[in-house]
């Protein structure tokens, strides 16, 4: 399950380690020049694109169904490090009993129903049913953070100017998106030819039906861009057994929670224009003035519920009179979350922008700026519409224009009748409905009292000294959590890498699984055979490591992977209420599902943080950046590991596989 947004980009079929990831999982994403030459001077604009937004979408290729034999191939040599010999034999005999059998007429009704639905992909229903089903709260199990770096002027730091400047610069997105003037999501292999305004004036004149064809003789790939659309004035909404996604594109107003108090107030005017940015940061200031205490009980700590739950009370809330503002709140543009709060380090910024007290925030919002009062910023997101394409590409545009291009300045003194302008909710509660609140509160907080977060550098080297030695970083990186969690607990155990099939129409994610033989062999090398290997041998493992985690990333970045496949072919015995086979029902399938390390990657100019909790309570969510010249990695875990100690292995992994790329002997 992708818990951020690991973007696992094109630049794998260039070379193996790369782009980025989507539950926390890259960031800088398809290397566009975001030089901003083809800007409107209009301050409602972040650029003119030459080429419309959605010129390539038409012709998007389709997500190919991989063929059932090397599904099973492929299942089989991930399950081979997670198993002794016997467990093996058995899950081998089940896979090949499901290979000629039943998973052959699955496999068959699967092509069929894919060929009769072009306009989409064959896990494009099934991984939206999964996400809208789950009861699980989105909050820890699906939520997501990313963290902004601050402003490089420190003036512009301030809650105040830099909330000012996220919402005009967010607009702005938002009609630029819609205007169809976006830049349209592209990976360019070879920007000389494709990134330049004469390929960029040639191709809008191509017809959308062939454009995509256009863009790939130019080595340029264009990106899936549908989710887009649920970016603005979009919730989630609670319903019984499965939840709804909800656009309302008419809504014209942003919600801001402070306290755990709602407001809202216009940012986009009658005629569909950007609100004076003095009106807009008078606004803000005047919320962030409000002596109104924090409500006894605050409506937002229920979207950290249980989903059927959370469904009940919204159903009563409903009934008691609150059905318009619950609408207001649903159809807001997005959600601005001001935190009186400074955060002191790495970990305080995570736990806040991860959960923060659960008060303050709406968690069924597409997505969430939050900013506290030391001008961090970060945007929470719900997971369920879309896989961070869409998140990160608006984080990273609007960081550029907050930083380059403010409209709101420190110093400025804003006036605006913001008493008429802003409006506080005020919703009904009866008795049931207070308990409920209580008793959501305390759920919340026996939940996260429960998570550790703990974050770790390594500067002894990076991207840079990697790719000299031929080595890819992502690779490097998986397998120093390989050999970590070897190093403190013995084990070579299942492992998550999210990685997106965005270039393909309504691609979502496929799984890259880092955990191999190889890796196995290497860690074990490292680990336990410490001075039994020369120097030459050990390099020679770190190669072929890397190697084979190259061709698993571009195959999953291609749709080649065996997960989702499998997933599908599940999905839709389910739905025909077939029982499962074996395959599914063998205790080594469950076991390579219980992803007890869960990773995502992230790297960008505009995202400082990311990060997210386990998937599994005896698990660890890593989320990950390799830098130029050093290695970053921010991790959570619940009690039943100690994410201290395995950031200690970590790093005692990466200066071993350092010290052997370098050339030296183990210590």
């Amino acid at each position: 399950m992708a818990k951020l947004l690991s973007m696992q980009s094109l630049a794998s079929l260039r070379k193996p380690a790369g782009f980025v990831r989507s539950r926390v999982t890259s960031l800088g994403f398809t290397k566009r020049n975001y030089s901003g030459k083809n800007e409107s001077s209009s301050s409602e604009y972040l650029h003119r694109s030459v080429v419309p937004s959605m010129h390539y979408q038409k012709s998007l290729p389709r997500l190919r169904i991989p063929k059932l034999e090397e599904t099973i191939r492929k299942y089989l040599a991930a399950q081979k490090p997670l198993l002794d010999d016997d467990h093996f034999r058995t899950t081998e005999k089940l896979a090949q009993d499901f290979l000629t059998g039943e998973g052959k007429s699955l496999q068959e009704d699967l092509v069929a129903q894919d060929k009769n639905n072009n306009h989409t992909s064959y896990i494009s229903g099934p991984w939206f049913d999964m996400y809208l089903s789950a009861r699980e709260p989105v909050v820890l199990n699906f939520n997501p953070f990313m963290s902004f770096n601050p402003d490089p002027k420190s003036e512009y730091n301030n809650q105040l100017v830099r909330a000012s400047n996220m919402v005009c610069s967010a607009v702005r997105f938002m009609k630029t998106l819609r205007a169809g003037l976006l830049e349209p999501e592209v990976f360019h292999l070879n920007p000389a030819k494709s990134d330049t305004d004469a390929f960029k004036k040639l191709i809008r004149w191509v017809p959308s039906s062939l454009s995509w064809y256009g863009a790939f003789m130019v080595k340029a790939y264009p990106l899936d861009m549908s989710q887009y659309f649920r970016l603005f004035n979009s919730s989630r909404i609670p319903k019984q057994g499965r939840d709804e996604l909800f656009t309302d594109e008419k809504g014209r107003h942003l919600l801001v929670m402070r306290k755990g108090n709602m407001y809202v107030f216009d940012i986009v005017d009658g005629n569909g224009n950007l609100v004076a940015p003095m009106e807009i940061q008078s606004h803000l200031k005047y919320i962030l003035s409000d002596t109104t205490p924090a409500p006894a009980f605050p409506l937002g700590v229920l979207t950290s519920e249980n989903r059927d739950v959370w469904a009940g009370l919204r159903d009563k809330l409903i009934a008691a009179g609150n059905a318009e503002d619950l609408r207001t709140v649903d159809s807001a543009i997005f959600c601005l979350c001001l935190d009186d709060v400074s955060l002191s380090d790495p970990v305080h910024v995570s736990h806040n922008m991860l959960h923060g007290d659960g008060c303050n925030r709406w968690y069924d919002k597409s997505f969430s700026i939050i900013i506290a009062q030391d001008g961090q910023t970060a945007i929470n997101f719900e997971h369920s519409w879309g896989d961070g394409v869409a998140v990160l590409r608006f984080q990273n545009e609007i960081f550029k224009d907050t930083t380059e291009k403010p409209l709101v300045h420190p110093g400025s003194t804003p006036a605006a009748d913001s008493v008429s302008a802003v409006r506080r909710l005020h919703f009904k509660l009866d008795g049931e409905l207070k308990n409920g609140i209580k008793k959501a509160k305390a759920t919340f907080d026996s939940a996260v009292s429960k998570l550790t977060i703990d974050a770790m550098q390594f500067k002894h080297g990076g991207k840079e000294q990697l790719k000299k030695s031929k080595l890819s970083p992502d690779a490097v990186a998986q397998l120093a959590f390989q050999m970590g969690f070897l190093r403190q607990y013995g084990q070579t155990v299942a492992t998550y890498e999210s990685c997106s099939t965005a270039a393909f129409k309504h691609g979502r994610t496929e799984t890259i699984r880092p955990a191999t033989a190889f890796t196995k062999l290497c860690s074990h090398a490292f680990v336990c055979e410490a001075g039994k290997h020369s120097v030459a041998e050990l390099q020679a493992m770190l190669h072929q490591c890397s190697k084979y985690h190259g061709q698993l990333t571009k195959e999953a970045a291609m749709g080649q992977g065996f997960d989702r496949h499998l997933f599908a072919l599940r999905y839709l015995a389910g739905s025909k209420g077939q029982p499962l086979h074996g395959l599914y029902t063998d205790p080594a399938y469950a076991a390579i599902n219980h992803n007890i390390l869960s990773t995502s990657t992230l790297t960008s100019p505009a995202v400082s943080l990311g990060g997210f909790a386990p998937v599994v309570p005896d698990g660890f969510g890593v989320g990950y950046g390799v830098h130029e010249d050093w290695i970053g990695c921010n991790v959570s875990s619940y009690p039943a590991r100690d994410v201290h100690q395995f950031l200690e292995c970590v790093h005692k992994s990466l200066e071993d596989i350092f010290c052997v790329v370098e050339g030296k002997s183990l210590s």
